[in-house]
């Protein structure tokens, strides 16, 4: 098995997920500068790997004689998906914890359970103050995933009618929308205003694809 790590989505992907309709999601790639080249490469597992080039000029330079400048490139800096292929997600998501009266009689008590934003199917917990989805502990998931895929590709090939035919496989159905343009709402949504011209829709950034499957919580301590 591998590794154990979190996942944050929103209500609206935290539904589709529980409806079936989510089964991918896809993470921009981060640059760590500012002037950036990236390559993709494959390691001997098959990992998806960024190579990360930057020119340091400023920062490691000199002189020629004929008063040229002459600088030096920083060693490519390997970027890694931040899951891997059997990777095992908890789902974080709005949360919060409650407490209601359970069982009859002499085995009546109070019990505590943990309450989800995006399924409130009642009011017996809608008044209790919800917590935001960074802070929900893995005690609290319900929702586990399996890693069945890692890959990275441009963002604007996700609407790509050769890469990814209509029907039921095209990616956008499998993201949890069923209009291009819901998903393009969707994804500049999720940046912040500073980096829109860095990783937002038009800036077309290199993106993680992450495909994933509904699993049961594994059997790991603390899990």
């Amino acid at each position: 098995m591998g590794r154990v790590l979190p996942i944050l989505f929103n209500g609206d992907m935290v539904r589709a997920i529980l409806d079936g309709r989510k089964t991918v999601t896809r993470r921009a790639v981060k640059y760590k500068y500012s002037n950036t080249e990236m390559k993709m490469r494959t390691d001997k597992y098959g990992t998806c790997l960024i190579e990360i080039q930057k020119d340091i000029e400023g920062e490691t330079n000199g002189k020629y004689p004929d008063g040229r400048t002459w600088h030096r490139l920083l060693p490519y800096i390997e970027k890694e998906a931040p899951y891997k292929k059997g990777d095992i997600l908890y789902v974080r998501e709005t949360w919060h914890k409650y407490t209601k009266r359970v069982g009859h009689g002499e085995n009546c008590r109070l019990q505590e359970f943990y309450g989800y934003r995006a399924s409130v199917v009642n009011s017996e917990d809608a008044g209790e103050k919800w917590h935001p989805s960074i802070h929900m502990p893995k005690l609290a998931a319900r929702i586990w995933l399996k890693v069945t895929d890692v890959r990275v590709e441009r963002l604007q090939e996700s609407t790509s009618p050769i890469k990814y035919p209509h029907g039921k496989d095209n990616t956008i159905i499998r993201e949890g929308f069923k209009r291009t343009y819901d998903f393009i709402d969707f994804w500049n949504s999720t940046i912040k205003k500073s980096d829109i011209g860095r990783y937002g829709w038009d800036a077309n950034p290199w993106v993680w694809v992450i495909e994933f499957e509904r699993c049961g919580k594994p059997e790991v301590k603390d899990a």
